[in-house]
């Protein structure tokens, strides 16, 4: 039986240098249930001359399927790139193509509430039957869970929810404490990523490169997995993914068998102790 919330090895995690095929069946023999890809990482196996077909009938012939996607940015600008459009509509093909029904997204840019939940009103409108999974991070527009959920509660839209990621919480400076979480519904929070931090953070004015670069595995660090895992299971959150993001240099040096071994056996041994059910199937 498969399990209730799909363990996904994100994207970053096993980075951008691998061929389509050796990522997915790095990912089963980890025991991951999914992969999560990128518009950019999609991009790189039709680049591999592979088409949609041969994707699906790759993930389907290890037995995997992927289940995240990423990335819209820049979606409160007034003037938005044809890159960053183009780069919105492949992830909404690549929700159709895969059946992945929420899709990661970030914004660097600081604007206020009132500005950035009308611009996420619009992207959920363009968005249409996909979610909208809005991501905090300590370096963006959106820093923590106070701002993003004053978003995502403005732009009142029912495809508008937040994922949350272990790196981003502890590094925003906010506690694993269930008040943080008290006025949101848990239905609103539409997936997880897990992985650990190292005690000192490096400097605010390059933060983003430790997120970038230098994640720790799940339960290797300051062993801030755990209370954000019991965190998300006391509150009742069902992630449509619970991924694994862990961008390190240090762990995809020693290759992506290694670098799935590595988080993928990290992950199990935190939910074990603190979501023993999510690692059931």
């Amino acid at each position: 039986m498969a399990r209730k919330y799909p363990i996904t090895v994100s994207s970053w995690t096993l980075g951008d240098q691998c061929k389509f095929e050796d990522r997915v069946i790095a990912a089963k023999k980890a025991g991951y249930d999914g992969i999560g890809l990128r518009a950019e990482t999609y991009v790189d196996a039709l680049a591999e001359g592979l088409h949609d077909e041969d994707i699906l009938a790759i993930l389907d012939k290890h037995g995997m399927k992927c289940t995240e996607v990423e990335y819209i940015v820049q979606w409160a600008e007034d003037n938005r790139s044809y890159e960053q459009k183009y780069k919105e509509q492949m992830c909404f093909h690549m929700c159709e193509l895969f059946g992945v029904k929420q899709i990661n997204c970030g914004l660097m840019e600081n604007y206020s509430v009132e500005h950035t939940a009308q611009k996420l009103r619009e992207l959920c409108q363009r968005a249409g039957k996909w979610i909208i999974g809005v991501e905090p991070m300590p370096y963006s527009g959106i820093p923590d869970i106070k701002k993003g959920w004053a978003v995502v509660k403005a732009a009142d839209c029912e495809n508008a929810k937040l994922i949350l990621d272990t790196w981003h919480w502890v590094r925003a400076n906010q506690p694993c404490d269930l008040e943080l979480l008290a006025d949101i519904p848990a239905d609103k929070i539409v997936s997880i990523q897990i992985n650990d931090v190292w005690e000192r953070p490096y400097a605010k004015s390059i933060l983003r490169d430790e997120s970038m670069h230098d994640r720790l595995a799940p339960g290797t660090g300051i062993g801030a997995t755990i209370p954000f895992v019991k965190m998300i299971k006391a509150k009742g959150i069902e992630p449509a993914a619970l991924g694994v993001e862990v961008i390190s240099d240090a762990i995809l040096a020693k290759g992506i068998e290694q670098a799935a071994k590595e988080t993928f056996d990290g992950c199990a041994a935190v939910l074990k102790e603190a979501w023993p059910e999510a690692l059931e199937g």
